[in-house]
């Protein structure tokens, strides 16, 4: 089950990666080579998708 949870994980931050440009220096050499500006803009990326389900569970609720 943890398994599952890192794969899930590990496909979100790429997909984060991809949205804000640096996912093929992570496939070519690893998030051991990402800067600490890359982390911040990834990970702005991931709280923007998570705010919006919750404005979207948000207004599913109300409805």
């Amino acid at each position: 089950m943890a398994r599952r949870g890192k794969l899930a994980s590990e496909r979100l931050k790429m997909e984060a990666a991809e949205e804000v440009g640096f996912a093929d220096k992570v496939r070519e050499s690893g998030w051991d080579n990402v800067t600490t500006k890359e982390i911040g803009l990834m990970v702005r990326e991931m709280i923007r998708r998570g705010e919006r389900v919750l404005a979207q569970q948000k207004q599913q609720n109300q409805t």
